[in-house]
């Protein structure tokens, strides 16, 4: 296992809110195979891509953005002739951008960007939360692309030399908004969401060529955010607590570093990779990351909405 794996161990063993059940989790394996389910191939339509270094500065300038899009009222954008929400809204909304602006990805610009500059690339209607700390992390993440990296996003993958999780220590090394860690009875606990989503982004937007290519991208976890625990719910998978049921039911919001949003991220993650084994045994290999997608995919149909999804007000997810 790597070491986010590990980490949730302690989590796992002493959780007091969130349980996993193995037999839920074995049928749903049995209708992945049965139905042939695979992960939705990357959006070329609402994500820029043109193969070169600006996509790379792209991709690593959405992730850093890839956080908390729940709110009231929701955030929507116009999207040739579209309405967007949530995560594509985002990587519209970035792309349109660079159409408006010829230095919309350059370092140097991004380091100075203005809130006003910043809440006109994510003009639209409704509520993007934590708009102060976005500007903040953009800044933060073209500053240190400047005094460390020359101002290149792809000069930061090549350090990493071809390895997936050398890529998301370096990110989290280095950039204060990517150290996605909490702190589960004195035992400390790394999710690495927005980290390794970026190295996934990558490796598809490439087609695991060029910037894409990674010989260990097999180690990457799901990507533990708001909606998964929520299709995972549905599934029967995940189990709450009474207590737990009826906050997320009554859409109360959890504290982040909380025990329960750390048991829901960390029984999250490993769900999925039990999942990923249990595939495996059934000789239907998918990657984690693959798993991951899928299942988001499954969670855009509205059966998948009937339980509310939990609510932390965060940058990490």
């Amino acid at each position: 296992m790597n070491s986010i794996l590990t980490s949730l161990q302690p989590v796992l063993a002493q959780s007091e809110h969130v349980r996993i059940d193995s037999i839920a989790l074995r049928n749903f394996c049995t209708s992945i195979i049965a139905q042939k389910l695979k992960a939705p191939a990357f959006d070329t339509k609402y994500h820029f891509n043109d193969g070169s270094e600006r996509t790379v500065m792209y991709l690593l300038l959405l992730d850093s953005l890839n956080f908390c899009f729940w709110g009231n009222p929701r955030w929507e954008i116009e999207y040739e002739g579209e309405r967007l929400s949530g995560y594509i809204a985002l990587a519209a909304a970035l792309k349109r951008a660079i159409t408006e602006k010829s230095d919309m990805l350059h370092a140097e610009h991004l380091a100075s960007i203005s809130a006003s500059e910043l809440a006109h690339i994510l003009r639209g209607t409704g509520q993007l939360q934590l708009m102060p700390e976005r500007l903040d992390i953009v800044r933060e993440m073209a500053s240190v692309l400047l005094k460390k990296y020359q101002g290149k996003a792809h000069h930061l993958i090549e350090a990493a030399q071809g390895s997936a999780m050398k890529l998301v220590n370096l990110l989290a090394a280095n950039f204060l908004s990517f150290r996605d860690e909490a702190l589960y009875k004195n035992h400390k606990i790394f999710f690495y969401k927005r980290a390794q989503i970026f190295v996934a982004d990558l490796y598809a937007s490439f087609g695991g060529q060029k910037w894409g290519t990674f010989r260990d991208l097999h180690l990457l976890t799901a990507f533990a955010d708001y909606k998964l625990p929520q299709i995972l719910r549905h599934l029967g998978i995940l189990q709450y607590s009474e207590t737990l049921a009826t906050q997320i039911d009554h859409r109360e919001e959890l504290r982040p570093g909380s025990l329960e949003e750390i048991e829901i991220r960390a029984h999250t993650l490993w769900a999925i990779e039990l999942i990923r084994r249990e595939l495996e045994s059934g000789n239907y290999a998918l990657k984690t990351y693959e798993i991951d997608w899928l299942l988001w995919n499954l969670g855009q149909e509205d059966k998948y909405r009937e339980k509310p999804y939990p609510r932390t007000r965060t940058i990490y997810y």
